[in-house]
C-alpha cells in the first residue's frame, strides 16, 4: 500500500512535507540575515526587539491567562478585531498572538499573514514551569506532543492526512516523510509496508490515528502529555489487527487459549480452510502435511510467529516463520528429540528410549541438549579419554561429570534464554516484567551457576587426566561454603518464585508468549520455566547419591575414601542448613500471615527469634477471654500465645485501597500472652456434658488472683492430648523447666463449672445473640464515656450550689434529665441480672478449686 507522504495545500505550502526541510530553510534564512546584518552594520549596535503578546478577543477575558502573563513578565495588549492590529504594529516589538480557538475565522486570517500564533495552554505551561515561550513558526496551541517525531503510513485519503498533520503541528509535534531512527512514533493505517516493518524491527511504537484525535481533545489539560505510557498504550496498533487466524495441530485446550489471545490482540479466528483467513498457524512438531493446498494469499506460519508477535506487541514478519514440510530424516529425528515430554503411546516411548540409548552409546550424547551459549560457560575440552579398562569408580565419576555438565547447561539456559532477555533494556513494546518480579523468579540462580561452573571445570580436569587416586571428594569440600551461601536464598523462596511465574503468566500476555517461544526451543527440551527452575532444588540430593555410589566403588586403601565420606557429610550439612533455613523462613512468613489475618495484632509479635508452632480453632466456654460461645483462634508461638476471636459482621462494607488484593482480616485481636503467665494446663475429663475441653490457669501481672480461660477444641485434625503436650512443652521451655508433664493437671468439669452442653443448639445460639444485642443496647445508653466518680462529683456540686435557694427552671430541667437517665441506666437487662452473683460465686469457686493447684 502506497504511503501518501507529500501533500500540497491550496496556499502552495506542503502540509506533510518533511518538517526538517522547512525548519532547515528557516535556519538558513536566519543565518543569511545574521550574516548580512553583521556585514552591513558592523559598527552599528543592533536594535533590541522585544516580544509582545496580543490577546485576541476571548483570550483577553481570561483572568488565569492574564495572571500567568504577569508571572512570566511579558508585555501584552488586548485586541478585539484584526483591524486594530494596524495601530498596535510597531518595529520595536515582535508580536505573538494568543487565540482561544484554532478553527475560527480570526485564526485563519492571522494564519494567512504568517504571524506567530499560540494557544493559552502554552502560556500556562510556561508560567507553571518558569520557562520562556517556545519558538514555533507554525501555530502552536499546546505542548502535549513537544519533542515527538511522527511518521505516517497507509493513509489514502488526503483530507484525513492533512487534518492529522495539522493537529500534530498544533500540539508541538514534528513530521518526517521518511522513516528513520529519529522517529519516535509511527501512525499506521495498515499493518503492511516498509515503514511498518522497520518500525517493528526498531521497536518503535505503532499508533492508531485515534491517538492524535484523543490527544487533541485533551489539549486544554495543562499537565497532559500524549506520550505517557498509560495514555499511549490505549491506542497502539494490536499485533493481529487486520488478521484472521486459524490453528492446526494444537490440542483443544491450547487452541482455545490461542483463539482467546488472538481476540485480545485485535484479531479474529475462523475454521481451517476458510478463504477469508489471512494466516494458518501450524504446530510444526505435530503436523507433517497440510490437509489442503494453501492459496498464495494465505500465510502458513509456525507457532513461534504467533507468540513472537504477542511478545513484541507488534505483528512479526511472516517470512522468517514460514512453515516447511518435515521430509528429511534429520529433521524428523530432531522433532522426535524435541518431543520428549509430549504424551505418546507406550510403544512410541519405548522406541524413543531405545533410540536415545543407542545415540548415547554411539556419541556419548547428553540427555539434555548441550546448546549452551558461549557467554555462559567455557568450551569443554576434547572428548573424554576412556581408560583401557573402565572401572566402576570411573563409570560413576563419568556419570557425575556428565550430570554436572547437564546441570550447568540447564542453569545457563535459564539465564540466557529467560533472565537476560527479561532484564534487557529497550525491549520492544516495553519491559515484559517489573524488576521486582524478575528478582523474585530467578533469585540467586546466577550465583548457583557460577559455583557449579567451577565444580564442573574441576571435574572435567579430573576426568580428562583420570587416575584412580585422584580425589573427587576434595572438589565438593572445596566449594561447600559457597553451596551453603548460594542455595538457601533460592530454595527458601522457590514456591514464591513458582507462584510469581503462574500469576504473571495469567495476567501478562506478553510474558505468556515469551515463555511459549522459549519452551519450544531445543535448549529447553520442551520444558517450562517452572520445570527448569526445580532442578536446583533436586541437584544436591542427586550429588549426594552419586558420591555415595562412588564411595562404594572406591577401595579402602584409596585416600579418596575418607575424603568422600567428609564430602558426603558436608553435603548433608548443606542440605540440613537449607532445610533449617527454609523452615525458619516459612515460620517467619507464617508470622506475617498471622499479623495480616488478625485485626489489631500487636507489632511486637514480629520478632526474629519467634516462630509459629500450632494454630488451634476453639470456642470459649467462659466469660474470659471473651463471651461464652465466641469462636476463638489460638496461635501458639515458641514463647507466647496469641488469642483472637472471629470478627462479628459489621453493617457496611470496608474496601481495601486500590491495588490491594489481600482479603480483610477475619479475626480480631484479644490478647497476646507470654507463655510464662500460664501456671497450669487443665485437661478437662470427658463426660456427657463436656467434650474436648481444656482450660488454662493464667496469672497476669496486673491481676492479684488467677484467671481461668476455658475452651472447647473444634478442629479434628489435632487430638487434644497432642495439643496439650505441645503447649506444655513450650511453656516449660519458656520458664526453663525440665518437667513439662507436671504442668498438665486433669480436672473434673464440675469443679470448674466447665461444660460444652448445647453449645451448638439453636437455643444457645439465640441466647448468645440476645446477649450481644443487650450489651450493645446497654453500651448505647451507658455513661461509659463519663466516669462514674466524675458524674457523682458533678451531682454533688450541683446540689451544694443550689442549697439555700430555690432551684431555677433550668436547674429543675437538668435534675429531671439526670434522674430520668439514671433511672433508665438502672433498669436491669434480662441477660445481665445474674452477673454480680455469678462473678461472686465463680470467684469463690475458682479460689477454692485452685488453692491446691499452686
Amino acid at each position: 500500500m502506497a504511503d501518501n507522504s507529500v501533500l500540497t495545500s491550496t496556499t502552495g505550502r506542503t502540509s506533510l512535507a518533511d518538517s526538517s526541510i522547512f525548519d532547515s530553510k528557516v535556519t538558513e534564512i536566519s543565518k543569511e540575515n545574521v550574516f548580512i546584518r553583521s556585514a552591513s552594520y558592523v559598527e552599528e549596535e543592533m536594535p533590541q526587539i522585544e516580544t509582545r503578546l496580543i490577546l485576541v478577543q476571548e483570550a483577553g477575558k481570561q483572568e488565569e491567562l492574564i495572571k500567568a502573563l504577569k508571572e512570566i513578565k511579558v508585555p501584552f495588549v488586548k485586541m478585539e478585531s484584526p483591524e486594530e492590529f494596524e495601530s498596535l504594529d510597531s518595529p520595536e516589538f515582535e508580536n505573538v498572538f494568543i487565540v482561544m480557538d484554532f478553527q475560527d475565522s480570526v485564526f485563519n486570517e492571522l494564519h494567512k499573514t504568517d504571524y506567530r500564533i499560540i494557544g493559552p495552554p502554552v502560556i500556562l505551561n510556561c508560567a507553571q514551569k518558569g520557562e520562556p515561550l517556545p519558538f514555533s513558526c507554525r501555530p502552536l496551541y499546546c505542548t502535549s506532543m513537544m519533542n515527538l517525531v511522527l511518521c505516517f503510513t497507509g493513509f489514502r485519503k488526503k483530507e484525513e492526512l492533512v487534518r492529522l498533520v495539522t493537529l500534530v503541528h498544533h500540539m508541538g509535534g514534528v513530521i518526517r516523510k521518511d522513516f528513520n531512527s529519529k522517529v519516535t512514533h509511527l501512525v499506521a493505517n495498515c499493518t503492511q509496508g516498509e515503514k511498518f516493518r522497520i518500525a517493528v524491527s526498531l521497536g518503535t511504537p505503532i499508533m492508531k490515528s485515534e491517538w492524535i484525535y484523543k490527544a487533541w481533545e485533551r489539549r486544554n489539560e495543562q499537565d497532559f502529555c500524549a506520550s505517557v505510557d498509560d495514555f499511549r498504550n490505549e491506542f497502539k496498533v494490536p499485533p493481529f489487527q487486520d488478521c484472521i487466524l486459524s490453528f492446526l495441530g494444537f490440542s483443544d485446550e491450547e487452541k482455545t487459549n490461542m483463539e482467546e489471545m488472538t481476540k485480545m490482540q485485535g484479531g479474529n479466528c475462523l475454521p481451517i480452510g476458510d478463504e477469508r483467513c489471512t494466516h494458518l498457524v501450524v504446530e510444526e512438531n505435530v503436523v507433517k502435511e497440510l490437509p489442503f493446498e494453501p492459496s498464495k494469499k494465505l500465510y502458513v506460519v509456525k507457532q513461534e510467529w504467533f507468540w513472537g508477535s504477542i511478545q513484541m506487541d507488534a505483528r512479526a514478519g511472516e517470512t522468517m516463520y514460514l512453515y516447511e514440510k518435515a521430509n528429511t530424516p534429520e529433521l524428523k529425528k530432531s522433532v522426535s528429540l524435541l518431543s520428549l515430554n509430549t504424551p505418546n503411546s507406550n510403544r512410541k516411548r519405548r522406541r524413543l528410549k531405545e533410540t536415545l540409548a543407542q545415540l548415547s552409546r554411539e556419541t556419548d550424547m547428553s540427555p539434555f541438549p548441550p546448546q549452551t551459549p558461549k557467554s555462559c560457560t567455557k568450551s569443554s575440552k576434547n572428548s573424554t579419554p576412556v581408560p583401557s579398562k573402565q572401572s566402576a569408580r570411573w563409570q560413576v565419576a563419568k556419570e557425575l561429570y556428565q550430570t554436572e555438565s547437564n546441570y550447568v547447561n540447564i542453569l545457563a539456559t535459564i539465564i540466557q534464554l529467560f533472565q537476560v532477555p527479561l532484564e534487557e533494556e529497550g525491549q520492544r513494546g516495553g519491559p515484559i516484567l517489573a524488576p521486582e518480579e524478575i528478582k523474585t523468579i530467578f533469585g540467586s540462580i546466577p550465583d548457583i551457576f557460577d559455583v557449579h561452573t567451577k565444580i564442573k571445570d574441576d571435574l572435567e580436569d579430573l576426568i580428562v587426566n583420570w587416575d584412580e587416586s585422584k580425589s573427587i571428594g576434595d572438589i565438593f569440600l572445596k566449594y561447600s561454603k559457597d553451596l551453603v551461601k548460594t542455595y538457601p536464598p533460592f530454595v527458601n523462596f522457590f514456591e514464591m518464585s513458582k507462584e510469581t511465574i503462574i500469576k504473571c503468566e495469567k495476567q501478562k500476555p506478553r510474558f505468556h508468549a515469551f515463555l511459549k517461544i522459549n519452551q519450544a526451543k531445543p535448549e529447553c527440551g520442551r520444558q517450562s520455566l517452572v520445570e527448569l527452575l526445580i532442578r536446583p532444588v533436586q541437584r544436591l540430593p542427586s550429588v549426594a547419591l552419586l558420591l555415595n555410589d562412588l564411595k562404594k566403588h572406591t577401595a579402602e586403601e584409596n585416600p579418596d575414601k575418607s575424603t568422600l565420606e567428609k564430602a558426603i557429610g558436608s553435603l548433608k550439612e548443606v542440605m540440613t542448613h537449607i532445610n533449617e533455613d527454609k523452615r525458619k523462613t516459612e515460620a517467619q512468613k507464617q508470622i506475617f500471615d498471622v499479623v495480616y489475618e488478625v485485626d489489631g495484632c500487636p507489632a511486637n509479635l514480629l520478632s526474629s527469634h519467634r516462630s509459629l508452632v500450632q494454630r488451634v480453632e476453639t470456642v470459649s466456654l467462659g466469660e474470659h477471654p471473651c463471651d461464652r460461645g465466641e469462636q476463638v483462634t489460638l496461635f501458639l508461638f515458641n514463647d507466647c500465645l496469641e488469642i483472637a476471636r472471629k470478627r462479628h459482621k459489621v453493617i457496611g462494607t470496608f474496601r481495601s485501597p486500590p491495588g490491594h488484593t489481600r482479603p480483610p482480616a477475619s479475626l480480631k485481636h484479644i490478647h497476646l500472652m507470654p507463655l510464662s503467665q500460664i501456671k497450669k494446663v487443665l485437661d478437662i475429663r470427658e463426660t456427657e456434658d463436656c467434650h474436648n475441653a481444656f482450660a488454662l490457669l493464667v496469672r497476669p501481672p496486673t491481676e492479684r488472683a488467677n484467671v481461668l480461660l476455658s475452651f472447647q477444641m473444634t478442629s479434628e485434625e489435632l487430638p487434644k492430648e497432642n495439643w496439650l503436650k505441645m503447649l506444655c512443652r513450650h511453656v516449660a521451655n519458656t520458664i526453663c523447666k525440665a518437667d513439662a508433664e507436671n504442668l498438665i493437671y486433669s480436672a473434673d468439669p464440675e469443679s470448674f463449672e466447665v461444660n460444652t452442653k448445647d453449645m451448638d443448639s439453636t437455643l444457645s445460639r439465640a441466647s448468645r445473640a440476645i446477649k450481644k444485642t443487650s450489651k450493645k443496647v446497654t453500651r448505647a445508653f451507658s455513661f461509659s464515656k463519663t466516669p462514674k466518680r466524675a458524674l457523682r462529683r458533678a451531682l454533688m456540686t450541683s446540689q451544694s450550689s443550689v442549697e439555700g435557694r430555690s432551684p431555677s427552671s433550668n436547674d429543675k430541667h437538668v435534675m429531671s434529665r439526670l434522674s430520668s437517665t439514671s433511672s433508665l441506666a438502672g433498669i436491669p437487662s434480662p441477660s445481665l441480672v445474674s452477673l454480680p452473683s455469678f462473678f461472686e460465686r465463680r470467684s469463690h469457686t475458682l479460689s477454692r478449686s485452685t488453692t491446691h493447684l499452686i
